[in-house]
């Protein structure tokens, strides 16, 4: 019985690391679980940048409906959110915006701003398949 133990206990110090197929085994495991992970990381980002730009879009919105209230009409441009505006009663106040947002993504559109009649207007940006509109 002891040379069994013996015999057993010789052979596995005998065994000095894995085998190729051990490794590839090991190999293949880590790059399905990788692929699984970037999948998931690619679409957090895509989500992240949707909620930017349903954000910046909100942040732009409120500035206009600002502007409009202390002018009395909508901006001509975005550019104007990031200007001093003085009324026609003389009160001076801005800048709106301190800049107008970037889009969230290098794939992204600039946002559009259309002024429309009735001080209503449209704000859009597109992206990673998605369009982000206002209202």
């Amino acid at each position: 019985m002891i040379e069994i133990i013996r015999g057993s206990l010789a052979r596995l110090r005998d065994r000095r690391g894995f085998t190729l197929v051990e490794l590839l085994v090991a190999i293949a495991i880590i790059g399905i679980l990788a692929a699984i992970a970037i999948q998931q990381f690619e679409s957090l980002s895509a989500k992240a940048r949707v909620t930017r730009a349903r954000a910046d879009v909100k942040s732009i919105a409120t500035a206009i409906g600002v502007f409009n209230a202390h002018m009395g009409t909508l901006p001509p441009t975005l550019n104007d959110l990031t200007l001093v505006a003085t009324n026609t009663a003389g009160i001076t106040t801005g800048p709106f915006l301190p800049v107008v947002p970037a889009p969230p993504g290098p794939t992204w559109t600039p946002f559009t701003y259309t002024p429309l009649p009735g001080g209503q207007f449209t704000l859009t940006v597109t992206g990673d398949g998605i369009t982000v509109n206002w209202p």
